[in-house]
């Protein structure tokens, strides 16, 4: 499938995302769903941000493909709560494994995948956005009380990389997933 190529609306907008599995997976979307109502969470860490891809879906997949060939799954760990001040976004930093996703994004970020972002990458996993500073603030206050009642596991193990297409209507939809070349290593 390109973009615009179909009745639904596909757009030449794409992300590269790894999604997040349960038990966190279920406490972030349900958590999300209670600060933004009208969000349609599934919860992810985002290692390419939204751009238009200079090539084909072909093309970007490719270059995906061969990168995660060499590349080993990781683990990363969710800390704690903050708002990014210029848009309102509240989110959880990312502790362990933060490194290699700015690896991975600095990479990633070229070829058919380049694109000059908005804002510099900052590996984190969104909870709430569109907010007006005022929201935000009471937002950000149920946001953390609910993060430190949460008693499961904040590891997430990244074992692929899913290539996410955007429609007009808002809606992503996965296009392929890769995996990465070597299982998670416990700790």
């Amino acid at each position: 499938m390109e973009y615009g190529s179909d009745t639904n609306g596909w757009i030449n907008s794409f992300a590269l995302v790894a999604y997040i599995k349960d038990p966190l997976a279920n406490f972030l979307d349900d958590l999300r769903r209670r600060l933004v109502p009208e969000c349609r969470p599934h919860a992810h860490v985002t290692i390419l941000p939204p751009r238009p891809l200079s090539g084909t879906i072909a093309l970007a997949l490719k270059s995906i493909r061969e990168y995660a060939r060499d590349r080993s799954s990781f683990q990363l760990e969710a800390t704690g709560l903050a708002v990014f001040p210029e848009t309102n976004v509240i989110y959880i930093e990312l502790g362990l494994g933060r490194d290699v996703l700015m690896e991975m994004h600095r990479d990633l970020n070229r070829g058919p995948l380049e694109f000059q972002e908005p804002f510099p990458y900052h590996p984190h996993i969104t909870l709430a956005q569109e907010l007006t500073a005022e929201a935000a603030v009471g937002a950000l206050a149920t946001a953390s009380r609910l993060w430190k009642e949460y008693r499961d596991t904040r590891i997430i193990d990244v074992e692929d990389l899913t290539f996410v297409q955007n429609s007009l209507r808002g809606c992503w939809s996965d296009l392929a997933s890769v995996a990465l070349a070597q299982p998670v290593n416990k700790r």
